[in-house]
């Protein structure tokens, strides 16, 4: 009978990963909570880095009159601009039914529901990467 010998192996600990991270997609959750803030509903980011040249991510997000539209469209932009980030450009408030406010490489869409229901944004983007963001 052959003797078992056991030697004893030593695990060496792989060097933790650096997750690099992403200021686009910070941006985009701080643009997401600003939303949130003045209880927009259905707060969704979109990631289009890999889709499109024009921006990287897509802020949508929806209200139940065109009165919170326009309170969550302020909301975001003055939340920004504490922040430190400027809009390049807005469209959308003389009817305030959809709002965008464009950041550069964070887009806000602030829909009214009905609206956003019409235009179905998410499915014309479905093969965007949702991000899940804790509100």
């Amino acid at each position: 009978m052959k003797k078992r010998t056991t030697s004893t192996v030593r695990k060496t600990a792989k060097p933790a990963r650096t997750v690099k991270k992403d200021p686009s997609l910070e941006f985009a959750k701080m643009v997401a909570h600003a939303a949130a803030k003045i209880k927009a509903k259905d707060v969704h980011i979109l990631d289009l880095s890999k889709l499109a040249t024009f921006t990287d991510y897509f802020v949508i997000a929806s209200g139940g009159s065109d009165r919170q539209v326009e309170a969550i469209a302020d909301s975001v932009i003055t939340e920004m601009k504490k922040k430190g980030k400027r809009p390049i450009g807005s469209e959308g408030y003389d009817s305030s039914q959809w709002i965008i406010i464009d950041f550069g490489d964070v887009v806000a869409h602030i829909f009214y529901q009905p609206l956003r229901e019409l235009y179905a944004i998410e499915k014309l983007w479905s093969d965007a990467r949702r991000v899940r963001v804790k509100l």
